[in-house]
């Protein structure tokens, strides 16, 4: 898919305004945050890890976090939205709110810096 920038242009609309809310609020809390890519999604990369990814699929979006144990340690936050082991899914009318997008992102960027140590 290439960069966030790139996939972005792909998408329409309010589904494009919420995937673009998700990455916004990632670049504030990790804005070290570079744009790459990780298993084929557009993504933003911390330590050359891949931070958060949010893809547009036929009947949801989803937010790819790259860890299941953040997803599970986060299940609280996340009442209400449809989780698998490595997504979440949401919609632009029914969107993640800002505290659990950003208790996902620090949780996530906390794993990768434990891993890098």
């Amino acid at each position: 898919m290439g960069t966030v920038g790139t996939y972005l242009s792909t998408i329409e609309d309010a589904d494009r305004a919420a995937l673009e809310r998700v990455y916004a609020i990632a670049s504030e809390i990790v804005p070290e945050a570079e744009e790459g890519t990780s298993y084929a999604m557009a993504a933003l990369l911390y330590r050359g890890k891949g931070l958060i990814a949010v893809v547009q699929a036929r009947k949801f979006l989803s937010i790819y976090p790259f860890s299941g144990a953040v997803i599970a340690a986060n299940s609280e936050v996340l009442a209400g939205f449809e989780t698998t082991t490595g997504s979440i899914h949401f919609s632009a009318e029914h969107q993640l709110p800002d505290a659990a997008l950003r208790r996902i992102v620090e949780a996530r960027r906390a794993e990768i810096d434990a891993k890098s140590r």
